[in-house]
Parts: C-alpha cells; sequence; structure tokens
C-alpha cells in the first residue's frame, strides 16, 4: 500500500463540501508520508549505509583463487617429493603460508613456491593493474612449469660457460661420431649430456639466428644469393676491377668490384655430419661493397659452429693417443686447450662476429 501511494496521487474527485468521503492528498515527489503510526519507521528500508566497492570485490575474489590455486599446487609438489604424506599433514600444508622447496642441482627455473610468491600480494592495493600484472606473471610461470621453455629460455650460466660445454661435446663427437644425434634425437639423458644440449640450443637460439634474421631482415638480398652462403662453409672475398652492372646478391645497379667464392660440403646444422654430393661444387658472384661486406659478417656467424668442430676433429687426430677410454681423451684435450688459452681466444672470435653483426650499417 504504501508503494501505491508514495508513486499516485490520490484526489477528491468532488470538491464538495457534501462529500462525506475525507480524501488526504498526496504528493508523488515526497520520498515518503509521515503517519501517526510509528511502526511505518520500522517497516521503511535503510539506504543510508556504506556501500561497497565493486572493484575490491572483484580483486579479492581474483587473489582468493590465485591463493587457492597457488595452495593446491604446492601441496601436489609436496606429496609427490615426500611420497604423499598422510591426510593431517596435508590439512596442516593448506593452512600454513606457502614453503618453499629445495631446489636440485638440475633444474635451471625456480620452483613453484618460489614463484608463486612473486604473484600472490595483498589486498591492501587497490591499482586494477596491478591485478593484470600479476595474472600475467601466474600464466608465465605455469608455462614454465609446463615445459614451454622453448618460447622462454632460461639459463642461469656464463655465456662463456656454455661455450665451455659446446667444446667439449665436439670433442667427443669428434672420436664418437653419433654423440651429437644421439643428444638431439633424446636418448642421452644423463645430466652432463642434458646440459651440453641447452648449451647447443643456447648457441643457436640466442646467440647466432637472432643476429642472422636482423642481417637479412635490413638487407635487399635475394632468397637464391642466401641459400648459396647458408650452404657453402668457405668463403673468399676477392678485389676485382670495378663493373657497373646488377649485384648477384641484391639485384640492384652497382659499382661491383668483388668476387664471392663460396665452396665447401653442405652439413647438418645439428649433427654437423657432412654431405659428400657434389663436394667440389664452387659459386662466383660479383657483387658490390655493402653486399661484400654483408656476405663476410653473415658467413663468419652462420658457419662458426661448423668451423669449430672441424678444428676439433683436427684436434683429436693430431692427438696419436690410442687405447684411452673416450672420457679420459675428452677430459685431456680440453684441459690443454684450456691451458693453452685456445678456447679464450675461439670464444673471443665468437663475440667479434656478434659484434659486427650488431653494429652492421644499415643498407642505403
Amino acid at each position: 500500500k504504501r508503494k501505491r501511494l508514495n508513486s499516485s496521487v490520490l484526489c477528491d474527485s468532488d470538491e464538495s463540501e457534501d462529500s462525506d468521503i475525507v480524501v488526504r492528498k498526496v504528493f508523488a515527489k515526497r520520498h515518503c508520508i509521515m503517519d501517526e503510526d510509528e511502526s511505518s519507521k520500522e517497516q521503511s528500508p535503510v539506504t543510508n549505509g556504506p556501500t561497497e566497492n565493486v572493484s575490491t570485490d572483484k580483486k579479492r575474489k581474483v587473489f582468493a583463487k590465485l591463493k587457492e590455486l597457488a595452495k593446491q599446487r604446492a601441496t601436489r609438489r609436496s606429496c609427490s617429493s615426500e611420497n604423499c604424506e598422510d591426510s593431517n599433514a596435508e590439512e596442516e600444508t593448506e593452512e600454513e603460508p606457502l614453503c618453499h622447496l629445495p631446489l636440485t642441482p638440475t633444474e635451471s627455473s625456480e620452483t613453484d613456491s618460489d614463484s608463486m610468491k612473486d604473484f600472490i600480494v595483498e589486498e591492501d592495493d587497490d591499482n586494477t593493474e596491478d591485478v593484470n600484472m600479476h595474472l600475467f606473471v601466474c600464466l608465465f610461470v605455469c608455462l614454465i612449469n609446463s615445459g614451454y621453455t622453448a618460447f622462454f629460455p632460461v639459463s642461469r650460466c656464463d655465456h662463456y660457460v656454455h661455450f665451455k660445454r659446446i667444446v667439449k661435446a665436439f670433442l667427443i663427437n669428434a672420436i664418437d661420431d653419433t654423440f651429437l644425434s644421439s643428444l638431439y634425437d633424446g636418448t642421452r639423458q644423463k645430466t652432463y649430456a642434458q646440459d651440453m644440449l641447452l648449451s647447443l640450443h643456447y648457441l643457436d637460439n640466442r646467440f647466432v639466428q637472432p643476429r642472422l634474421e636482423n642481417l637479412i631482415s635490413r638487407s635487399r638480398w635475394q632468397d637464391r644469393y642466401k641459400e648459396r652462403v647458408d650452404c657453402y662453409p668457405d668463403v673468399r672475398i676477392i678485389l676485382r676491377n670495378s663493373k657497373n652492372t646488377s649485384c648477384q646478391a641484391c639485384g640492384l645497379n652497382r659499382y661491383c668490384k668483388f668476387h664471392v667464392l663460396l665452396s665447401g660440403k653442405l652439413y647438418n646444422n645439428r649433427t654437423l655430419e657432412a654431405d659428400d654430393f657434389m663436394s667440389d661444387d664452387k659459386q662466383v658472384l660479383k657483387v658490390g661493397m655493402v653486399c661484400a661486406n654483408r656476405t663476410r659478417v653473415y658467413h663468419n656467424l652462420k658457419h662458426f659452429k661448423y668451423k669449430l668442430y672441424v678444428d676439433c676433429i683436427s684436434i683429436t687426430e693430431l692427438d696419436g693417443v690410442k687405447d684411452e677410454p673416450v672420457k679420459d681423451t675428452v677430459e685431456r684435450l680440453f684441459s690443454q686447450l684450456e691451458d693453452s688459452g685456445w678456447i679464450q681466444k675461439r670464444y673471443d672470435d665468437l663475440e667479434d662476429y656478434m659484434n659486427d653483426a650488431d653494429n652492421f650499417q644499415e643498407e642505403k
């Protein structure tokens, strides 16, 4: 009845004094009706209380879900590492804050508990952008823990440590030519083998390939010329008489005064096994000055790994020691190369090649 009275206006249809019905006029704009009955005050709703912040409620729900997820992951990891303790112990771990699990020497990334503490924050922060950032960190950690490390390479080793592992792997493969292939097909699962495989990927995906792609993206090279440079591990750049003609690298008219001589055997980029098919094939191409310099920088970095492996083969062939275990031979040769500074010299060459690629000028 009160709602109807509030939303309507009652008036006397007959304004004469003879009307027996007394009608009280009520204005619709008024918020309430003041009756003599005090019970109406108790029935009217209270609307003057404080309102809750909707965004704060959403953030609290998000943080609650994140905390629940973190506790579940910590419980599963602790259960698997400790052979699933009794139910009482599991209930205690749910009530206690996240504990730090021990880091094994073979793990290269942080454990779940250590990584979870980075994106679980207190509820005092009212910035919604922080919530989105923590959700992104949660997704990143889940990808790392799920094994998607190809997109997020994680390594805490020094670059020189990676390089020494590669040299040792090449020495082993120079004696046993099945070692590299067994690394890539997953046959060898020992720690030292996995470390060498990680370093090989690090050399290809972090040192060499990004710089090669940068050199190509900033050039006008034709695809055919790039394929030729990729296939031949040996190159000679010779200065000849200048001639205004079409450059065989970029296809533009230039004063071409350089001849690029490409030769060598085609090889597998992973196993480094050479192919004897058309081993004596050679290519001679006339290029301009900019393309000649780019060819030198690109070729040095592209075929550095293969040249390093060829040098390791020569070292093992000149050793002359026979009837010795492979492990002992590799350790002895590796110590000699390290003591003589040969490994450091080759690593310096690699850094020079990378600097040349980084500092190469834009093509005009």
